[in-house]
């Protein structure tokens, strides 16, 4: 049987997969990025994509927004047989360091989710992302010589919540930035024995009146892309 959401076969499934919210990213990356594409999942517009980025196998998943949708993508992934899961998302961010389109490649995640608490039933956790992952999306950030941060970013549930001098309070204790889906996933990835990584473009900082104008954001997230998938080469024969 095929998983509920993600309705594919094990063989329809490359090791590594990116991981977009959006599913109209998810299909820029397989038009724009990859090479012989096939479609593999449709349903709830849980858009699948595999193709081949310089020759290595490479599926491109939506997860939807939040760690709920998120977590039941990245379970039925690994069901399928990926081994590698990195999330390529927006943020907004709490660091006055961080300008909008810059990338922010996580070191770890504070889990302000519920998704996380009820995995671990209260439990205290720090997710973290695979240290080869973390260290391959990294090197790509350096080599690709455009601005990079990398560090500690926090999980939330609800968007229009958030109050932005409570959330910009948390840089004291290091958050750079704030989005939806990450603690879930590294959690995830811990608990059923895969990889896992995040690379996240700045949108804006919170508590801003516009955001960034769409042109700008797109070519962050442009490049955000093609260092994750440089980040996965690196990954081919390590992971």
């Amino acid at each position: 049987m095929s998983p509920l959401h993600v309705r594919a076969r094990p063989d329809d499934l490359a090791p590594f997969v990116l991981l977009p919210g959006d599913p109209g990213r998810a299909e820029y990356i397989a038009a724009n990025f990859l090479d012989d594409v096939t479609t593999y999942n449709t349903y709830r517009s849980l858009l699948g994509f595999t193709g081949s980025y310089k020759g290595l196998p490479v599926s491109v998943q939506t997860t939807g927004m939040g760690c709920p949708s998120a977590s039941i993508v990245a379970e039925e992934l690994v069901q399928l047989g990926a081994r590698v899961l990195v999330r390529v998302g927006t943020s907004g961010a709490v660091d006055p360091a961080l300008s909008p389109a810059d990338l922010l490649v996580v070191q770890g995640a504070v889990p302000l989710d519920g998704t996380t608490r009820q995995y671990l039933e209260n439990k205290p956790y720090a997710p973290i992302p695979s240290w080869p992952v973390l260290k391959a999306l990294e090197q790509a950030a350096a080599t690709s010589g455009n601005p990079h941060h990398v560090g500690l970013i926090a999980t939330e549930d609800a968007f229009y919540a958030t109050n932005p001098e409570s959330a910009r309070s948390w840089n004291r204790f290091g958050v750079m930035a704030f989005e939806m889906e990450a603690a879930a996933l590294f959690l995830i990835a811990k608990m059923r024995g895969v990889h896992a990584g995040a690379l996240l473009t700045v949108s804006n900082q919170i508590g801003d009146t516009e955001f960034i104008e769409e042109e700008v954001l797109r070519q962050g997230v442009h490049r955000m892309i093609e260092t994750a998938l440089e980040g996965l080469l690196l990954l081919k024969g390590v992971v």
